[in-house]
Protein backbone atom coordinates (compact mmCIF):
# COMPACT_ATOMS: atom_id res chain seq x y z
CA UNK A 1 0.00 0.00 0.00
CA UNK A 2 1.23 3.22 -0.62
CA UNK A 3 0.15 7.22 -0.80
CA UNK A 4 -0.61 8.65 -4.02
CA UNK A 5 -1.26 12.57 -3.60
CA UNK A 6 -2.83 13.58 -7.74
CA UNK A 7 -2.17 17.40 -8.57
CA UNK A 8 -5.95 19.15 -9.01
CA UNK A 9 -5.11 22.24 -11.29
CA UNK A 10 -6.62 25.40 -8.92
CA UNK A 11 -8.08 22.73 -6.10
CA UNK A 12 -5.96 21.24 -3.20
CA UNK A 13 -4.51 18.39 -4.29
CA UNK A 14 -6.08 14.93 -4.28
CA UNK A 15 -4.64 12.23 -1.96
CA UNK A 16 -5.46 8.69 -1.84
CA UNK A 17 -4.71 5.40 -0.01
CA UNK A 18 -3.94 2.67 -3.49
CA UNK A 19 -2.59 -1.04 -2.95
CA UNK A 20 -1.01 -2.33 -6.09
CA UNK A 21 -1.13 -6.09 -7.43
CA UNK A 22 -0.68 -8.09 -10.58
CA UNK A 23 -2.46 -10.04 -12.67
CA UNK A 24 -1.86 -11.66 -15.80
CA UNK A 25 1.69 -10.11 -15.51
CA UNK A 26 0.46 -6.73 -15.18
CA UNK A 27 0.63 -4.58 -12.57
CA UNK A 28 -2.44 -2.78 -11.63
CA UNK A 29 -3.12 -0.08 -8.62
CA UNK A 30 -6.56 -0.25 -6.91
CA UNK A 31 -7.85 2.48 -4.65
CA UNK A 32 -8.44 1.77 -0.97
CA UNK A 33 -9.51 5.06 0.56
CA UNK A 34 -9.48 9.14 -0.04
CA UNK A 35 -7.94 10.54 2.49
CA UNK A 36 -8.31 14.39 0.77
CA UNK A 37 -10.05 15.17 4.03
CA UNK A 38 -7.02 14.67 6.55
CA UNK A 39 -4.44 16.99 7.46
CA UNK A 40 -1.19 17.08 5.62
CA UNK A 41 -0.09 15.91 9.07
CA UNK A 42 -2.16 13.18 9.34
CA UNK A 43 -1.09 11.83 5.77
CA UNK A 44 2.41 11.84 6.42
CA UNK A 45 1.83 9.87 9.85
CA UNK A 46 0.16 7.22 7.68
CA UNK A 47 2.96 6.87 5.83
CA UNK A 48 5.31 6.54 8.26
CA UNK A 49 3.23 3.62 9.31
CA UNK A 50 3.23 2.22 5.72
CA UNK A 51 6.85 2.40 5.52
CA UNK A 52 7.45 0.39 8.86
CA UNK A 53 8.76 3.68 10.95
CA UNK A 54 8.06 3.59 14.75
CA UNK A 55 5.78 6.11 15.40
CA UNK A 56 5.71 7.81 18.84
CA UNK A 57 4.50 11.35 19.84
CA UNK A 58 6.42 14.51 21.04
CA UNK A 59 6.11 13.94 24.65
CA UNK A 60 7.44 10.29 24.74
CA UNK A 61 10.30 10.85 21.87
CA UNK A 62 11.52 14.15 23.76
CA UNK A 63 11.99 15.57 27.63
CA UNK A 64 11.50 18.54 28.61
CA UNK A 65 14.77 19.56 30.94
CA UNK A 66 14.05 23.61 30.64
CA UNK A 67 12.06 26.01 28.87
CA UNK A 68 13.56 29.32 29.57
CA UNK A 69 12.30 32.85 27.56
CA UNK A 70 14.68 33.85 24.78
CA UNK A 71 12.86 36.30 22.78
CA UNK A 72 13.42 39.32 25.02
CA UNK A 73 17.00 38.43 25.58
CA UNK A 74 17.47 37.89 21.41
CA UNK A 75 16.28 41.71 21.42
CA UNK A 76 18.36 43.19 23.37
CA UNK A 77 21.64 40.69 21.62
CA UNK A 78 20.77 42.08 18.83
CA UNK A 79 20.13 45.57 19.59
CA UNK A 80 23.93 45.43 21.31
CA UNK A 81 25.14 43.50 18.13
CA UNK A 82 24.14 46.35 15.62
CA UNK A 83 25.52 49.59 18.12
CA UNK A 84 28.73 47.47 17.99
CA UNK A 85 28.36 48.12 21.93
CA UNK A 86 30.27 45.26 23.11
CA UNK A 87 33.84 46.89 21.12
CA UNK A 88 32.64 50.40 22.74
CA UNK A 89 33.50 48.57 26.47
CA UNK A 90 36.83 47.03 25.48
CA UNK A 91 38.34 45.96 22.26
CA UNK A 92 39.06 42.69 23.25
CA UNK A 93 37.00 40.10 24.71
CA UNK A 94 37.50 39.50 28.70
CA UNK A 95 35.49 37.79 31.30
CA UNK A 96 34.70 41.73 32.63
CA UNK A 97 34.00 42.73 29.20
CA UNK A 98 31.08 39.73 29.27
CA UNK A 99 30.11 40.42 32.70
CA UNK A 100 29.14 43.92 31.94
CA UNK A 101 27.38 43.18 28.84
CA UNK A 102 25.13 40.50 30.53
CA UNK A 103 24.36 42.98 33.62
CA UNK A 104 23.15 45.83 30.92
CA UNK A 105 21.21 43.42 29.19
CA UNK A 106 19.65 42.48 32.56
CA UNK A 107 19.34 45.94 33.65
CA UNK A 108 17.02 46.48 30.40
CA UNK A 109 14.76 43.40 30.86
CA UNK A 110 15.00 42.87 34.46
CA UNK A 111 16.55 45.29 36.14
CA UNK A 112 17.53 44.37 40.29
CA UNK A 113 20.20 44.44 42.64
CA UNK A 114 23.23 42.89 41.43
CA UNK A 115 23.07 39.44 43.83
CA UNK A 116 19.58 39.21 42.25
CA UNK A 117 20.64 39.90 39.19
CA UNK A 118 22.85 36.62 39.08
CA UNK A 119 19.25 34.94 39.63
CA UNK A 120 16.84 35.96 37.70
CA UNK A 121 19.41 35.69 34.86
CA UNK A 122 19.14 31.69 35.20
CA UNK A 123 15.53 31.95 34.76
CA UNK A 124 16.12 33.19 30.71
CA UNK A 125 18.88 32.28 28.38
CA UNK A 126 20.93 35.54 28.92
CA UNK A 127 23.27 33.76 31.20
CA UNK A 128 24.24 31.09 28.61
CA UNK A 129 24.28 33.63 25.60
CA UNK A 130 27.04 36.10 27.03
CA UNK A 131 28.51 32.96 28.80
CA UNK A 132 28.14 34.09 32.76
CA UNK A 133 26.31 31.23 33.71
CA UNK A 134 28.98 30.48 36.88
CA UNK A 135 29.43 34.30 38.00
CA UNK A 136 28.43 35.15 41.44
CA UNK A 137 27.70 38.82 43.16
CA UNK A 138 31.41 39.34 43.73
CA UNK A 139 31.86 38.65 39.77
CA UNK A 140 29.90 41.06 39.12
CA UNK A 141 31.35 43.84 41.78
CA UNK A 142 34.96 42.99 39.92
CA UNK A 143 33.44 43.65 36.75
CA UNK A 144 31.91 47.38 37.96
CA UNK A 145 35.19 48.40 39.22
CA UNK A 146 36.75 47.72 35.94
CA UNK A 147 33.99 49.16 33.96
CA UNK A 148 35.02 52.57 36.02
CA UNK A 149 38.16 52.08 35.22
CA UNK A 150 37.79 52.63 31.71
CA UNK A 151 33.88 55.38 32.04
CA UNK A 152 36.47 57.82 30.52
CA UNK A 153 37.76 55.98 27.60
CA UNK A 154 34.04 54.64 27.07
CA UNK A 155 32.46 58.46 27.00
CA UNK A 156 34.99 59.60 24.47
CA UNK A 157 34.08 56.77 22.15
CA UNK A 158 30.35 57.95 22.97
CA UNK A 159 31.27 61.34 22.30
CA UNK A 160 33.36 61.09 19.28
CA UNK A 161 30.39 58.88 18.00
CA UNK A 162 27.18 61.42 18.77
CA UNK A 163 29.17 64.92 18.84
CA UNK A 164 30.50 66.73 16.07
CA UNK A 165 31.84 70.60 16.27
CA UNK A 166 29.12 73.00 16.01
CA UNK A 167 26.72 70.77 18.10
CA UNK A 168 23.74 71.32 20.51
CA UNK A 169 24.66 69.58 24.02
CA UNK A 170 21.90 69.19 26.71
CA UNK A 171 22.32 68.81 30.04
CA UNK A 172 20.15 68.65 33.58
CA UNK A 173 20.80 67.21 37.04
CA UNK A 174 18.66 64.80 38.82
CA UNK A 175 19.08 62.49 41.97
CA UNK A 176 18.52 59.35 43.44
CA UNK A 177 18.16 57.94 47.31
CA UNK A 178 20.31 56.00 48.89
CA UNK A 179 19.73 52.51 51.27
CA UNK A 180 21.81 52.99 54.11
CA UNK A 181 24.12 55.92 55.04
CA UNK A 182 27.72 54.69 55.00
CA UNK A 183 28.44 56.34 51.41
CA UNK A 184 30.81 59.51 50.94
CA UNK A 185 28.41 60.52 48.37
CA UNK A 186 25.27 60.35 50.26
CA UNK A 187 24.00 63.76 51.91
CA UNK A 188 20.80 65.53 52.50
CA UNK A 189 19.84 67.91 49.62
CA UNK A 190 16.68 68.87 47.50
CA UNK A 191 15.32 65.87 46.97
CA UNK A 192 13.55 65.02 43.29
CA UNK A 193 12.50 61.70 44.14
CA UNK A 194 10.08 63.60 47.29
CA UNK A 195 11.54 61.38 49.79
CA UNK A 196 12.53 64.42 52.44
CA UNK A 197 14.87 63.32 55.02
CA UNK A 198 16.29 60.47 52.92
CA UNK A 199 20.57 60.87 51.98
CA UNK A 200 20.86 61.22 48.33
CA UNK A 201 23.21 61.32 45.68
CA UNK A 202 23.26 63.62 42.39
CA UNK A 203 24.19 63.25 39.14
CA UNK A 204 24.00 65.07 35.66
CA UNK A 205 23.51 63.82 32.47
CA UNK A 206 24.48 65.10 29.04
CA UNK A 207 22.88 64.04 25.85
CA UNK A 208 23.14 65.42 22.10
CA UNK A 209 20.30 67.30 20.40
CA UNK A 210 17.81 64.25 20.11
CA UNK A 211 18.78 63.28 23.39
CA UNK A 212 21.18 60.05 23.29
CA UNK A 213 23.08 59.77 26.57
CA UNK A 214 26.76 60.50 25.90
CA UNK A 215 28.53 60.90 29.65
CA UNK A 216 27.11 61.28 33.22
CA UNK A 217 28.74 62.42 35.57
CA UNK A 218 28.30 61.23 39.82
CA UNK A 219 28.36 64.18 42.65
CA UNK A 220 27.84 64.89 46.26
CA UNK A 221 23.53 64.73 47.44
CA UNK A 222 23.98 68.53 48.16
CA UNK A 223 25.60 69.75 45.36
CA UNK A 224 23.74 72.80 43.76
CA UNK A 225 23.04 72.44 39.97
CA UNK A 226 24.41 75.38 38.77
CA UNK A 227 27.31 74.59 40.00
CA UNK A 228 27.96 71.24 38.40
CA UNK A 229 27.37 73.00 34.60
CA UNK A 230 30.86 74.90 34.55
CA UNK A 231 32.79 71.40 35.20
CA UNK A 232 31.02 69.99 32.01
CA UNK A 233 31.64 72.35 29.63
CA UNK A 234 35.12 72.20 30.41
CA UNK A 235 35.23 68.55 29.64
CA UNK A 236 33.53 68.57 26.66
CA UNK A 237 36.29 70.87 25.87
CA UNK A 238 39.31 69.31 27.11
CA UNK A 239 38.34 65.67 27.30
CA UNK A 240 36.30 65.37 24.33
CA UNK A 241 37.96 67.92 21.98
CA UNK A 242 34.96 69.97 20.96
CA UNK A 243 35.86 73.64 20.50
CA UNK A 244 32.50 75.35 18.96
CA UNK A 245 29.51 73.73 20.91
CA UNK A 246 26.09 75.03 21.96
CA UNK A 247 24.76 74.52 25.62
CA UNK A 248 21.35 73.71 26.58
CA UNK A 249 20.33 74.09 30.38
CA UNK A 250 17.44 74.99 32.26
CA UNK A 251 17.21 78.02 34.36
CA UNK A 252 18.33 77.09 37.26
CA UNK A 253 21.52 75.28 35.76
CA UNK A 254 22.92 78.03 33.82
CA UNK A 255 23.44 80.68 36.06
CA UNK A 256 24.59 84.67 35.11
CA UNK A 257 28.43 83.61 36.59
CA UNK A 258 28.27 80.64 34.30
CA UNK A 259 27.25 82.57 31.32
CA UNK A 260 29.79 85.14 32.16
CA UNK A 261 32.36 82.73 31.60
CA UNK A 262 31.06 81.46 28.39
CA UNK A 263 30.55 85.52 27.19
CA UNK A 264 34.38 85.32 27.27
CA UNK A 265 34.84 82.37 24.79
CA UNK A 266 33.10 83.51 21.37
CA UNK A 267 32.80 79.53 20.13
CA UNK A 268 30.50 78.64 23.49
CA UNK A 269 27.17 79.57 23.18
CA UNK A 270 24.37 78.53 25.40
CA UNK A 271 20.50 78.97 25.26
CA UNK A 272 18.17 79.06 28.58
CA UNK A 273 15.43 81.32 30.26
CA UNK A 274 14.70 83.70 32.43
CA UNK A 275 13.70 83.91 35.89
CA UNK A 276 10.33 84.76 36.79
CA UNK A 277 11.82 87.64 38.37
CA UNK A 278 13.55 88.81 35.44
CA UNK A 279 10.11 88.31 33.42
CA UNK A 280 8.45 90.59 35.26
CA UNK A 281 10.71 93.36 35.57
CA UNK A 282 10.86 93.16 31.54
CA UNK A 283 7.31 93.84 31.35
CA UNK A 284 7.03 96.35 34.33
CA UNK A 285 9.82 98.24 32.14
CA UNK A 286 7.63 98.04 29.69
CA UNK A 287 10.02 96.32 27.06
CA UNK A 288 7.65 93.11 27.22
CA UNK A 289 3.38 94.69 25.95
CA UNK A 290 0.60 91.68 26.59
CA UNK A 291 -1.39 93.22 23.70
CA UNK A 292 1.65 92.38 21.01
CA UNK A 293 -0.09 88.95 21.80
CA UNK A 294 -2.96 88.94 20.35
CA UNK A 295 -2.83 87.82 16.79
CA UNK A 296 0.99 85.89 17.84
CA UNK A 297 2.44 83.92 20.24
CA UNK A 298 6.30 84.81 19.81
CA UNK A 299 8.13 87.79 19.22
CA UNK A 300 11.65 88.91 19.54
CA UNK A 301 13.03 91.26 21.78
CA UNK A 302 16.47 92.93 23.79
CA UNK A 303 17.05 94.76 26.82
CA UNK A 304 20.16 96.70 28.39
CA UNK A 305 20.18 94.46 30.92
CA UNK A 306 20.99 91.51 28.91
CA UNK A 307 23.70 92.91 26.71
CA UNK A 308 24.61 91.28 23.56
CA UNK A 309 21.99 88.31 23.96
CA UNK A 310 18.34 87.65 22.27
CA UNK A 311 15.02 87.36 24.25
CA UNK A 312 12.87 85.30 22.81
CA UNK A 313 9.28 86.09 24.61
CA UNK A 314 6.07 83.27 24.09
CA UNK A 315 2.81 82.88 25.28
CA UNK A 316 0.64 80.11 25.73
CA UNK A 317 -2.60 80.53 26.41
CA UNK A 318 -3.26 77.26 27.30
CA UNK A 319 -0.80 77.04 29.80
CA UNK A 320 -2.23 80.43 30.93
CA UNK A 321 -5.53 78.83 31.63
CA UNK A 322 -3.70 75.91 33.53
CA UNK A 323 -1.52 78.35 35.91
CA UNK A 324 -4.96 80.20 36.74
CA UNK A 325 -7.10 76.90 37.59
CA UNK A 326 -3.74 75.79 39.81
CA UNK A 327 -3.56 78.45 41.56
CA UNK A 328 -7.23 79.22 42.69
CA UNK A 329 -6.99 75.51 43.90
CA UNK A 330 -4.00 75.83 45.94
CA UNK A 331 -5.57 79.49 47.35
CA UNK A 332 -8.95 77.56 48.47
CA UNK A 333 -6.83 74.97 49.62
CA UNK A 334 -4.64 77.52 51.42
CA UNK A 335 -8.03 79.61 52.98
CA UNK A 336 -9.38 76.11 53.72
CA UNK A 337 -7.04 75.18 56.32
CA UNK A 338 -6.41 78.64 57.40
CA UNK A 339 -9.92 78.77 58.65
CA UNK A 340 -9.34 75.88 60.67
CA UNK A 341 -6.93 77.11 62.19
CA UNK A 342 -8.95 80.41 62.91
CA UNK A 343 -11.37 78.42 64.28
CA UNK A 344 -9.35 76.78 66.80
CA UNK A 345 -8.12 80.27 67.59
CA UNK A 346 -11.68 81.47 68.24
CA UNK A 347 -12.37 78.39 70.15
CA UNK A 348 -9.56 78.69 72.42
CA UNK A 349 -8.14 75.58 71.67
CA UNK A 350 -5.34 77.37 69.71
CA UNK A 351 -3.41 79.99 72.03
CA UNK A 352 -0.34 81.81 71.74
CA UNK A 353 1.51 83.94 69.20
CA UNK A 354 3.96 81.39 68.83
CA UNK A 355 1.99 78.17 68.62
CA UNK A 356 -0.71 79.99 66.04
CA UNK A 357 2.85 80.93 63.80
CA UNK A 358 3.97 77.70 63.66
CA UNK A 359 0.15 76.32 63.03
CA UNK A 360 0.02 79.03 60.00
CA UNK A 361 3.14 78.16 58.58
CA UNK A 362 2.66 74.67 58.00
CA UNK A 363 -0.18 75.36 56.26
CA UNK A 364 1.62 78.01 53.98
CA UNK A 365 4.77 76.15 53.27
CA UNK A 366 2.82 73.28 52.16
CA UNK A 367 0.77 74.84 49.15
CA UNK A 368 3.37 77.36 48.08
CA UNK A 369 1.26 80.24 48.37
CA UNK A 370 2.19 82.24 51.44
CA UNK A 371 3.17 85.61 49.26
CA UNK A 372 -0.25 85.69 47.97
CA UNK A 373 -1.79 85.85 51.92
CA UNK A 374 -1.25 88.37 54.25
CA UNK A 375 -1.85 87.15 57.89
CA UNK A 376 -2.10 88.85 61.07
CA UNK A 377 -1.36 86.90 64.28
CA UNK A 378 -2.02 87.73 67.86
CA UNK A 379 -1.92 85.54 71.40
CA UNK A 380 -6.02 85.39 71.17
CA UNK A 381 -6.61 86.18 67.27
CA UNK A 382 -5.84 85.32 64.01
CA UNK A 383 -7.14 86.42 60.39
CA UNK A 384 -5.95 86.38 57.15
CA UNK A 385 -7.09 87.82 53.59
CA UNK A 386 -6.03 87.44 49.94
CA UNK A 387 -2.87 90.46 48.76
CA UNK A 388 -5.31 90.47 45.14
CA UNK A 389 -2.64 93.15 44.42
CA UNK A 390 0.21 89.90 44.18
CA UNK A 391 -2.23 87.73 42.72
CA UNK A 392 -2.98 90.07 39.92
CA UNK A 393 0.25 90.75 39.08
CA UNK A 394 1.50 86.94 39.06
CA UNK A 395 -1.66 85.97 36.95
CA UNK A 396 -0.40 89.14 34.51
CA UNK A 397 2.15 86.57 33.59
CA UNK A 398 0.52 83.11 33.25
CA UNK A 399 1.39 81.58 29.97
CA UNK A 400 4.51 83.85 29.66
CA UNK A 401 8.15 82.40 29.68
CA UNK A 402 11.30 83.81 27.86
CA UNK A 403 14.38 82.09 26.04
CA UNK A 404 17.77 83.18 26.50
CA UNK A 405 20.13 82.76 24.33
CA UNK A 406 23.51 84.11 22.52
CA UNK A 407 22.76 82.37 19.29
CA UNK A 408 23.41 84.34 16.54
CA UNK A 409 19.96 85.10 14.52
CA UNK A 410 21.96 83.97 11.32
CA UNK A 411 22.60 80.30 12.87
CA UNK A 412 19.28 79.63 14.70
CA UNK A 413 15.95 81.80 13.95
CA UNK A 414 13.68 82.40 17.16
CA UNK A 415 11.02 79.54 16.46
CA UNK A 416 14.02 77.13 16.67
CA UNK A 417 15.67 78.54 19.83
CA UNK A 418 13.00 77.41 21.69
CA UNK A 419 12.44 73.98 19.85
CA UNK A 420 16.10 74.18 21.51
CA UNK A 421 15.31 74.52 24.78
CA UNK A 422 12.07 72.46 25.15
CA UNK A 423 14.35 69.37 23.64
CA UNK A 424 15.28 69.57 27.33
CA UNK A 425 12.47 67.23 27.72
CA UNK A 426 14.74 64.49 26.48
CA UNK A 427 16.70 64.55 28.76
CA UNK A 428 14.00 64.58 31.42
CA UNK A 429 12.36 61.42 29.97
CA UNK A 430 15.70 60.04 30.13
CA UNK A 431 15.83 60.54 34.23
CA UNK A 432 12.20 58.97 33.83
CA UNK A 433 13.95 55.61 32.50
CA UNK A 434 16.68 55.54 34.63
CA UNK A 435 14.81 56.31 37.56
CA UNK A 436 11.14 54.27 37.44
CA UNK A 437 10.17 50.94 36.04
CA UNK A 438 12.59 50.88 33.06
CA UNK A 439 16.08 50.70 34.45
CA UNK A 440 15.33 51.41 38.58
CA UNK A 441 18.73 53.31 39.58
CA UNK A 442 17.14 53.57 42.99
CA UNK A 443 16.97 52.76 45.45
CA UNK A 444 20.65 52.57 45.60
CA UNK A 445 22.04 49.68 47.94
CA UNK A 446 25.91 50.65 47.18
CA UNK A 447 27.54 51.89 50.03
CA UNK A 448 31.08 52.53 48.52
CA UNK A 449 31.67 55.60 46.64
CA UNK A 450 33.19 53.64 43.28
CA UNK A 451 30.73 51.01 43.36
CA UNK A 452 27.99 53.97 43.55
CA UNK A 453 29.43 55.55 40.66
CA UNK A 454 30.20 52.31 38.31
CA UNK A 455 26.35 51.53 39.51
CA UNK A 456 24.70 55.23 37.67
CA UNK A 457 27.44 54.69 34.59
CA UNK A 458 26.27 50.99 34.65
CA UNK A 459 22.27 52.60 34.62
CA UNK A 460 23.39 55.20 31.73
CA UNK A 461 24.50 52.48 29.36
CA UNK A 462 21.74 50.38 29.52
CA UNK A 463 19.92 53.73 28.50
CA UNK A 464 22.22 54.13 25.61
CA UNK A 465 21.04 50.94 24.31
CA UNK A 466 17.52 50.93 25.39
CA UNK A 467 17.11 54.44 23.69
CA UNK A 468 18.39 52.79 20.24
CA UNK A 469 16.05 50.46 20.78
CA UNK A 470 13.02 52.79 21.07
CA UNK A 471 13.89 54.86 17.86
CA UNK A 472 14.13 51.32 15.58
CA UNK A 473 10.61 50.54 17.08
CA UNK A 474 9.15 54.53 17.08
CA UNK A 475 6.19 52.74 15.29
CA UNK A 476 5.84 49.97 17.05
CA UNK A 477 6.13 52.29 20.14
CA UNK A 478 3.08 54.31 19.01
CA UNK A 479 5.50 57.61 19.18
CA UNK A 480 5.88 60.63 17.09
CA UNK A 481 6.96 59.27 13.58
CA UNK A 482 7.36 62.33 11.68
CA UNK A 483 10.62 63.87 13.34
CA UNK A 484 11.08 66.39 9.84
CA UNK A 485 7.89 68.20 10.99
CA UNK A 486 8.78 69.09 14.44
CA UNK A 487 11.41 71.46 12.06
CA UNK A 488 8.20 73.48 11.02
CA UNK A 489 5.45 72.92 13.75
CA UNK A 490 4.43 76.28 16.07
CA UNK A 491 6.93 75.45 18.82
CA UNK A 492 4.98 77.85 21.67
CA UNK A 493 1.31 76.40 20.73
CA UNK A 494 0.01 73.28 22.78
CA UNK A 495 0.52 70.12 20.75
CA UNK A 496 -2.74 68.84 19.58
CA UNK A 497 -4.46 65.18 20.68
CA UNK A 498 -3.84 62.64 17.68
CA UNK A 499 -6.38 61.30 15.90
CA UNK A 500 -5.89 57.70 15.87
CA UNK A 501 -7.48 55.17 18.71
CA UNK A 502 -6.45 51.74 20.15
CA UNK A 503 -8.10 49.43 17.81
CA UNK A 504 -7.91 45.90 18.27
CA UNK A 505 -6.01 44.73 15.44
CA UNK A 506 -3.35 46.85 16.40
CA UNK A 507 -1.60 43.94 18.52
CA UNK A 508 -1.84 41.59 15.68
CA UNK A 509 -0.36 44.23 13.29
CA UNK A 510 2.55 44.64 16.40
CA UNK A 511 3.33 41.26 16.46
CA UNK A 512 3.28 41.07 12.98
CA UNK A 513 6.06 43.70 12.74
CA UNK A 514 8.00 42.76 15.64
CA UNK A 515 10.72 40.24 14.13
CA UNK A 516 10.43 41.94 10.51
CA UNK A 517 11.76 45.10 12.09
CA UNK A 518 14.73 42.94 14.15
CA UNK A 519 15.59 41.98 10.87
CA UNK A 520 15.66 44.23 8.83
CA UNK A 521 16.31 47.54 10.51
CA UNK A 522 19.30 49.84 9.08
CA UNK A 523 22.48 49.72 11.57
CA UNK A 524 22.09 51.48 14.94
CA UNK A 525 24.69 54.46 16.48
CA UNK A 526 24.90 56.22 13.41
Amino acid sequence: MHINIIPNRGSPPTVLLRESYREGGKVHKRTLANLSALSPAQVQMIRATLRGDVVQSVNQTFEVIASPAHGHVQAVCLAMQRLGFASMLAAKPCRERDLVLAMVASRIISPATKLATTRLWHTSTLAQEFGVSDANEDDLYAAMDWLLAGQDRIQKKLAARHLKEDCLVLYDLSSSYFEGSHCPLAKLGYSRDGKRGTLQVNYGLLTDDRGCPVAISVHDGNTSDSTTFTPQVTRLREEFGLKRIVMVGDRGMISQKAIDEMSKDSDLAWITALRSASIRALVEQGRVQMGLFDERNLLEISSPDFPGERLIVCRNPELAKLRVHTRNDLLLATEKELAKIQARVESCKLVGKDKIGVATGKVVNRYKVAKHFELTITDAAFTFARLEGNIAAEAALDGLYIIRTSVQAQRMDAPSCVRTYKSLAQVERAFRSLKTMDLKVRPIHHHLENRVRAHIFLCMLAYYVEWHMRQVWRELMFCDEDQAAKLTRDPVAPAKRSDCEWLPECASIWRQRYCAELRICTPWGA
